[in-house]
């Protein structure tokens, strides 16, 4: 699979992490690029037409977006190669399943609340940068904290919910470090930092 790549992007990170830990990242072609919300790049759109990472193409020709579609992809493909004794990121019935979908659905929220912050203040110009919107998506960024928080995956969980959680307290770090989520969120800090020592997470920190 070649897949359009960003060494910071928190949603690249997700694809690298499941495809860690499904033994598929010496699988995985890089091909680097500038995703942008203003200043578009087009090589991506070969495989996405949004230009949005992570955009990938299978070896057989077809393409995937976005990381969740992705994700399930490697899932489904490690499942398909290794039969019954695979490990499956994405539980496929019952209380598990929802509860990992749920868990991926809270950390991508989280993410694109705190990219919009990023956007405002990095990208337009601060004459027209709009205080009030900073401030609402700051609170969903925090709601969707106090929510992980109520709902710490299990010691032993690894599946799409608890690589979406790691995914982005990890870029929260990257991105935000004076924002300090972990003052009053004890037991999800703790979480966090046992499972960001995995050696999938360890492979993918994010860079510059």
């Amino acid at each position: 699979m070649s897949l359009y790549w960003g060494s910071a992007s928190p949603f690249v990170r997700k694809v690298m992490v499941c495809a860690h830990e499904l033994g598929l990242a010496d699988r995985i072609e890089i091909r680097d690029s500038a995703a942008n919300p203003v200043d578009r790049d087009s090589r991506i759109q070969a495989f996405n037409p949004l230009a949005k990472v992570p955009a990938a193409k299978t070896s057989d020709g077809a393409t995937l977006y976005d990381s969740r579609v992705i994700c399930e992809y490697l899932d489904t493909l490690a499942a398909e190669e290794s039969g019954a004794a695979a490990l499956r990121l994405f539980p496929l019935t019952g209380r598990d399943r929802w509860s990992a979908l749920r868990r991926q659905a809270l950390a991508d929220g989280l993410l694109d609340a705190a990219l919009l912050v990023r956007y405002e203040t990095l990208l337009r110009p601060e004459p027209l940068r709009w205080s009030q919107w900073i401030d609402k998506q700051g609170e969903k960024v925090g709601d969707a904290l106090d929510a992980m928080l109520e709902d710490v995956p299990e010691p032993d969980a690894v599946n799409i919910g608890s690589i979406s959680y790691a995914c982005a307290l990890g870029w929260l770090d990257f991105r935000f470090p004076e924002l300090d989520w972990r003052r009053e969120r004890q037991p999800l800090a703790e979480w966090h930092a046992a499972y960001d020592n995995r050696p999938a997470m360890t492979a993918t920190r994010p860079s510059a």
